[in-house]
Formats: structure tokens, sequence, C-alpha cells
């Protein structure tokens, strides 16, 4: 259940803006997928390992493992820059949930609009946001969202190579050195699964296999990106686009892709709202034990529809996929997934005890997350005013 949970959580949207991530980067954009599965893989594990560093019982939350590293500052950092994914996450989902069913509806009296569908679909996935509690009662949609995924990464691999002579003189590009920071975001994004990681190895019934299970749906989501990425640019070039779906012929491929990659991001609003959830019930003690059933059900309800209300509302303000999960990306995720975990960890496990090939890693590590977070951020933010 582990494993579905972190292919779900990571595989996603991410897969659907790698082929543009390659247009932005080019060529060398597939390097830099690679090495940051093998820093993703790497920050997963040490991250979980944090969790069990004080020597007297496990921390629950990312800000934990921050505060027990950096303090109370500490902690509140790293609980915004994880709030921001947690939250950022479902209000990218819902706004191309929205695009897909208007899209689906093109031509008929269903055609509303993205921001009506939008409210629709944050509608839509209230109810087992709001009843399913932790991340073992998600486990079921997390498996359902992975068949899915493997549907359109089908999908497009067929479609796209039948689309090939229909191509003709598509661009690629080695390197674009001025949007080389953006693409990094942009495959940044694809590897957040970070801040839902604490929660998904609690759930496990052997946490000692979390390595093993990390590893292997990490190398699952890097699979698929390595065929729809390549797949995706080497038909349609510099011309791709985000969605990739969009790049392929209109018909039923195009229909299946947009439909079951609409199931699957509605299936992971919820997980990402329940883990930011979970960390707000852990931060203030809601517990059955505290306040009984009802009154505890009550309270969790009454939080859940809130913040379902909040993604909701930025959802439908801010229209824009391919710039929204490239901010996201450079902001959370480059720091989320990469900074961060690295930073804890030496500070709680100390530094002169690790061999110095470990430390370059690290120092590697680190490097590549500041320059997606510091220039894809720059480069993601003048995109979307421009696009006002």
């Amino acid at each position: 259940m582990a494993y579905l949970n972190v292919v779900c959580v990571v595989v996603g949207t991410g897969i659907l803006g790698l082929p543009a991530a390659l247009k932005q980067g080019g060529w060398i954009g597939l390097v830099i997928l690679c090495l940051a599965w093998l820093m993703s893989v790497y920050t997963a594990v040490i991250l979980v390992r944090c969790l069990y560093a004080n020597g007297t019982h496990r921390l629950h939350t990312y800000k934990e493992v921050a505060t027990l590293a950096y303090g109370k500052i500490g902690g509140w950092v790293a609980f915004f820059f994880n709030a921001w994914i947690l939250l950022g996450g479902p209000i990218l989902y819902i706004v191309l949930s929205g695009q897909n069913m208007n899209q689906l509806c093109r031509g008929t009296v269903a055609e509303i609009g993205d921001i009506p569908w939008c409210i629709i679909c944050a509608a839509s996935v209230a109810i087992p946001f709001i009843m399913l509690k932790n991340m073992k009662d998600v486990a079921f949609i997390s498996g359902l969202g992975v068949v899915v995924i493997f549907i359109v990464v089908f999908v497009v691999l067929i479609m796209s190579a039948i689309d090939k002579p229909n191509v003709v003189d598509a661009h690629h590009d080695t390197v674009v050195w001025n949007m080389f920071p953006v693409a990094l975001a942009t495959i940044s994004f694809s590897f957040g699964g970070n801040v839902t990681y604490p929660h998904v190895e609690a759930s496990m019934k052997k946490p000692k296999q979390w390595p093993m299970v990390v590893a292997v749906g990490l190398s699952t989501c890097a699979a698929l990106y390595f065929i729809v990425a390549v797949a995706g640019y080497l038909v349609y070039g510099t011309g791709v686009a985000s969605p990739v779906y969009n790049s392929i012929p209109d018909g039923v491929g195009q229909i299946i892709a947009v439909v079951v990659i609409t199931i699957n991001v509605l299936i992971t609003v919820p997980i990402y709202a329940t883990s930011f959830c979970l960390d707000i019930e852990n931060m203030y003690d809601i517990t059955v034990e505290r306040y009984g059933k009802v009154k505890e059900f009550i309270i969790r309800a009454t939080i859940r529809m809130l913040i379902l209300a909040v993604i909701t509302v930025i959802a439908c303000t801010v229209p824009h996929f391919s710039i929204l999960m490239s901010l996201i990306g450079a902001f959370g995720n480059c720091t989320l997934v990469f900074v961060f975990p690295v930073l804890f960890y030496l500070k709680i496990t100390g530094v002169r005890n690790k061999p110095w090939y470990e430390l370059i890693w690290c120092f590697l590590i680190v490097l590549l997350g500041l320059v997606g977070l510091i220039f894809g951020t720059m480069e993601a933010i003048k995109e979307l005013i421009a696009a006002y």
C-alpha cells in the first residue's frame, strides 16, 4: 500500500509537464531527470531516518523534524514550505481537472467554463477528503490512481508514435541555458512526494522496509517519466504542449488520456490535502481520545471543509497550469525535496561521521535545489505576470 501511495502522489501531474520541461531545457533535461530521481530516493530515505533520530520516540511530521534540527523558527519555516506544497498541489490539480472537464464538454451545454468546473471538481472530492481520516484509508484510492497513470502513459506513447509521420521538422535543442532553471523546477515538481512520506511510512506494517519501498516506487515513477518525456519531445520537439496530451491528435486517444488523468488528479487531491490536515490535527492534538468520536469528527470535518474552500478559491483565480506547476516546483519542491532533508539530516546526525563521498553528494543535492529554487522561481513569476 505504501508503494501505491508513493507512486500515486509522485507521478501524478508531474508526468504531464516533462516533455515541456525538455522543451524548456533541451535534451540535457534527461540528465537532470536521472539526477533528480537518484537524489529524491536519497532524500526520502534520510528524511524518514530523521523521524527516529531523537532516540526516544518517532516524530510525526516534517515540521517536527525541522524543529528538532533548527528549533521553533526552523520548524515554522519548514511548515510554510510544507503547506505551500500540500495546498499548492491540490490547487494545481483542481485547475487541471477543471480545464480538462471543460475541454471534454466542448461544444455541448456542459461547456460552462474552467472556473465553474473547478468548483464542481472540488465539490466532488469533498466527501472522501472529509471521511478518509489517514493515509491507510486512502491507500485503495492510490491503487486506482496508479492504474490510470499507466493508462495515460500507454495512450501518450501510442498516440505520439502514430502522429510522428504527421509532424515534420520538429526542432530539438541539446541545452537551453536561459530556461534551464525553469526546466529544473518542473522536473523537481515531478519528484515532489517528501511532504507526504512521514505519513506514508507511518501507515506501513513494516516501517523498516521504507528504503526499499520508496526506491522501487520512485524508480517506477522515473521509468514512466522517461517514456513520456522522450516520446513527447522526440515527436513534437519545441512544439510540445503542457499538459502533453494537448499535443496528441484530437479523437478517442486524447479523450481517454484527458479522462483518466482527470480521475488521477482528483484522486490525488485528498491524498495531499489529507497529509496537510494530519499535520494540523497533530499540531493541535485533535484526537478521539481528547474530544470523543463525535466532537473530533465535527472539528476535523470543519477544518477540512475550510481548507478545501481555500484551495478552490485560489484555483479559480490562478488558472495557468504549466506556469503554476513551475512555480510550485521551484519554490516548494526544490526546497522540500532537495535542500531541507539534507540540511536536517546533517544537523541532526552530524557531519564528521559521514564519508567524504556522501558529503559531496549532499552538497550537489543542495546546490541543485538552490539553483532550481532561486532561478526557477524568478522565471516562473515572470511568466505568471506576463500571462496576466
